[in-house]
């Protein structure tokens, strides 16, 4: 409801701007002066708030110093590849293992293809899911997803080989 007052006093210089060529030459200097004040107290506003809510040495959101679980602590099992519609995805299923003392959250799997006929590796793509897995220490679990790989002019990889590794672990201790 306040905004009414600043609205009609808008108005009113408008009305006698266009009325009067003398209040114009006096409200142009002055309502750009005003607006330029008011611009500048609003970013001094916000920045002053902006600053004070986050500390210099606070981490970032979800940063771990020394994560809780260590890749070697997660063990992948049984990880098949099966070529889906379009040809360039993949599902993939496999087993979780949690072999920390903490429990997972989650983790992001990062699969690479490459396509090796007599010996000679050439890599197709990379691709990265993430893999949401509630474990508690000794678990283990099932999962599944898709991985999408480009395909260069439509050929298909010859010899297929899969690598893998295990990137940003989420975990909390019990």
């Amino acid at each position: 409801m306040i905004w009414i007052f600043p609205a009609l006093a808008g108005l009113l210089v408008v009305y006698f701007a266009m009325r009067s060529s003398r209040f114009r030459r006096f409200a142009e200097p002055t309502l750009s002066i005003l607006v330029a004040l008011l611009l500048l107290s609003a970013f001094l506003v916000w920045s002053r708030e902006n600053g004070s809510s986050s500390n210099a040495s606070d981490p970032p959101p979800f940063a771990q110093n020394r994560p809780v679980i260590q890749p070697e602590e997660i063990v992948l099992k049984d990880l098949q590849f099966t070529r889906k519609r379009p040809d360039t995805s993949y599902r993939t299923t496999g087993t979780i293992l949690n072999n920390s003392a903490a429990d997972l959250t989650n983790f992001s799997l990062t699969v690479t293809l490459e396509d090796c006929p007599d010996g000679k590796c050439k890599t197709v793509g990379e691709d990265t899911a993430l893999i949401l897995a509630r474990l508690q220490p000794g678990q283990s679990q099932a999962f599944e997803t898709f991985f999408t790989f480009p395909n260069p002019y439509g050929v298909d990889p010859v010899a297929p080989k899969w690598s893998h590794r295990v990137t940003d672990i989420r975990g909390r201790l019990p």
